[in-house]
């Protein structure tokens, strides 16, 4: 028997963006699998993948200033914005071969470009911009990137944002047209769609409550029919945890010794959102801002233009708030619920060495409508509270484990943890999440199914061309690539006239 009759069975827990990704990958490799869906919502892509519970944001590095830190001689280290660009690319490549092959099709329903841009204010600020541009400059991930100090060349970027500014503050901004916007709820349900057409079976309001390893060592989930109030019981030889906030609780029931000593801190969030036609036409970008001493990466403050069902609107923030719930429909206690003996001190070294989030916390759930909107105003000095709304956005989990770096170390970014014998495979933590997902996928292949990986190369070759290749170091082919993708996704990377 080869290895691809081995294992037949595939549950994938959570119908999100990242779920969706594991199915349609595996169903082009290994197309006589049998996979199961488990969602509790009544469809696809309603909780973090949901397009306003993120920013949409194709997040590549361009713009982000968290991915570039200022070193102690005051250099700026770029490695982990080319690891994450590289990661994107990968992810583009994907939805590329998706629309090519007729597996989804209408690209521009779920991808736009826009603009990336990053905007400082204030000397110390500005120098850093200098550098990160200039230090970004030499990789041809990055080729492109314009920067400038000069104010008549902002306003023509960002005139929303220097229209009625009185402040002497220097201001800096770069740009580079090759960003995207990407609504990871429509991508999703399109994924889906196409997996219910390859007999993938989907169960929605159908809850996971537990994951137990039988004598034969496939795993059993316990599954809750909502609808009918009955509990159902499937087994597998893979289960895939991905839901979102969810994962955490639903890992510590495997009992794998890698679920221990990891815990969750869940941070919620919240934008402004402007839908006066007037006021959107004049910004065309994703603007970011540097993060406020004290704040986590994820509440860096950006400007946004989204496109959600055809029709563009500016979203600003994130502001974000406590809640002990794990999903935006979780319940109260899950946080509490997550706290087990094995990672009690992590947990509480955690909280001993984030004093200064939880103060950051505390004053953004304090936060009224008119204070956000002052927040709002260092972007848009003329902004009016009668014009933005508040959107909650999606519930984010935090990743706290024990590192190098000591013992309960908040993580901030995506984590993928597997079990020894590559059986069961969970994703935890947040941004850059979806956008990565495709690399987090080759990941977990690698570490879970180790005997067949080598079998699938030719055709993971085929869906993503430079798989096994760094592109930074392969200038001419990313050049290839990028055009042969920004085609097939129908994407216009030159900014509009006056932009």
């Amino acid at each position: 028997m080869d290895n691809q009759q081995k294992r037949r069975n595939v549950i994938l827990i959570g119908a999100g963006v990242m779920s969706a990704t594991l199915g349609s990958m595996l169903k082009e490799l290994a197309p006589d699998w049998n996979i199961k869906v488990f969602e509790k919502l009544e469809k696809a892509g309603s909780e973090s993948s949901n397009e306003w519970n993120n920013a949409g944001t194709g997040h590549a590095a361009l713009c982000e200033l968290n991915y570039t830190p200022q070193q102690p001689d005051g250099s700026v280290d770029i490695k982990k914005a080319i690891s994450i660009n590289e990661q994107f690319q990968l992810s583009r490549q994907f939805w590329s071969f998706l629309v090519e092959n007729k597996r989804i099709s209408n690209p521009q329903d779920f991808i736009m470009s826009i603009p990336h841009m990053s905007m400082v204010q204030g000397e110390d600020n500005v120098r850093f911009l200098n550098k990160r541009f200039e230090a970004l400059s030499t990789s041809p991930l990055f080729k492109g990137m314009e920067y400038t100090t000069d104010p008549a060349k902002l306003k023509q970027w960002i005139p929303l944002i220097m229209e009625g500014r009185t402040s002497t503050d220097a201001i800096a901004a770069t740009k580079i047209d090759s960003g995207t916007d990407v609504n990871f709820g429509a991508l999703t349900e399109m994924m889906f769609d196409h997996l219910k057409e390859q007999q993938v079976e989907m169960n929605y309001k159908h809850a996971v409550k537990d994951i137990k390893r039988s004598s034969d060592g496939m795993w059993e989930v316990k599954v809750q029919d909502l609808e009918n109030d009955k509990i159902e019981y499937h087994s597998a030889d893979f289960v895939f945890i991905g839901g979102g906030g969810g994962s955490l609780p639903l890992l510590q029931k495997t009992g794998i010794p890698e679920s221990k000593h990891i815990g969750g801190f869940p941070v919620s969030g919240m934008f402004l959102v402007c839908n006066d036609p007037e006021i959107v036409e004049k910004h065309h970008a994703k603007v970011y801002g540097k993060a406020k001493v004290g704040a986590p990466p994820m509440s860096v403050p950006h400007l946004d233009t989204r496109f959600i069902d055809n029709k563009k609107s500016l979203l600003f923030g994130p502001f974000a708030g406590f809640s002990p719930k794990f999903l935006k429909t979780g319940s109260n206690m899950d946080l509490i619920g997550s706290v087990k003996p094995n990672n009690v001190f992590t947990m509480l070294a955690a909280g001993a060495k984030e004093m200064s989030l939880t103060k950051y916390l505390v004053q953004q759930v304090l936060l009224s409508n008119e204070k956000r909107v002052e927040e709002l105003r260092e972007f848009i000095p003329t902004a009016k509270l009668e014009d933005w709304d508040v959107v909650v956005a999606g519930q984010r989990v935090q990743v706290i484990k024990d590192t190098d770096k000591g013992k309960g170390t908040l993580q901030f970014g995506t984590e993928v943890v597997t079990a020894a014998d590559g059986s069961i495979a969970a994703l935890l933590g947040a941004s850059p999440g979806a956008s990565t997902a495709v690399h987090a996928m080759l990941e977990i292949f690698k570490k879970c199914f180790p005997g067949e990986v080598g079998g699938w190369e030719p055709k993971i070759k085929e869906m993503i061309p430079s798989y096994g290749v760094s592109l930074s170091e392969n200038p001419e082919l990313f050049e290839e690539i990028h055009a042969s993708t920004a085609k097939t996704l129908q994407l216009d990377e030159k900014s509009p006239v006056g932009i």
